[in-house]
């Protein structure tokens, strides 16, 4: 039970039941993950309007994006999040536990192209120590052909995941999957 006061989908009413009633034609359930938000019904439609601007995002693939979330989260030592999003590799995108483990081991061996290794290693250097990033950093992947969008978009994907493991660790969230 999180330490924070949630409203189930059955006790939900006005905008929140109607946000409820969104995320189980999506998702076929209310997760956990939901749950937490529900005192804030701004604040959770804001969280899914984030998760939907990467769900088919036109350059930055679901494998590098789980990625991303699996080693920021990794690093804050978010279980909830490392197993979701390794489970999420595993199970979605044909990655093996030892893949994960691997990844998880050394992120240089992502089972990702060599672009998108290039743009998970600058994210996890611009999430873990910002102060070091440099402009040859950007160009390396804008000669990689990402835009300025795609590398912004990508940073705050992993900035904003430090965000949700620390409210996930500090409400104390259930692991519902």
């Amino acid at each position: 039970m999180p330490i924070i006061n949630t409203i189930q989908p059955e006790n939900a009413t006005g905008e929140l039941a109607e946000i409820y009633t969104q995320i189980k034609a999506m998702r076929g359930r209310v997760a956990n993950t939901a749950l937490l938000f529900s005192s804030s019904p701004s604040l959770l439609k804001q969280q899914m309007s984030f998760i939907g601007h990467y769900l088919n995002h036109d350059t930055l693939s679901m494998a590098l994006l789980a990625c991303i979330r699996t080693l920021v989260s990794d690093k804050n030592n978010c279980s909830y999040c490392v197993d979701f999003n390794s489970s999420m590799l595993i199970n979605m995108l044909n990655w093996s536990p030892k893949d994960v483990e691997v990844m998880r081991a050394n992120p240089s061996d992502a089972k990702l192209d060599e672009k998108e290794k290039a743009m998970l290693l600058f994210v996890l250097k611009a999430v873990r120590t910002p102060h070091d990033v440099e402009a040859s950093d950007v160009q390396i992947l804008r000669d990689l052909d990402y835009s300025d969008a795609d590398i912004l978009d990508a940073t705050n994907h992993g900035a904003r995941m430090s965000a949700i493991d620390i409210i996930f660790d500090a409400f104390k969230i259930e692991k519902d999957f």
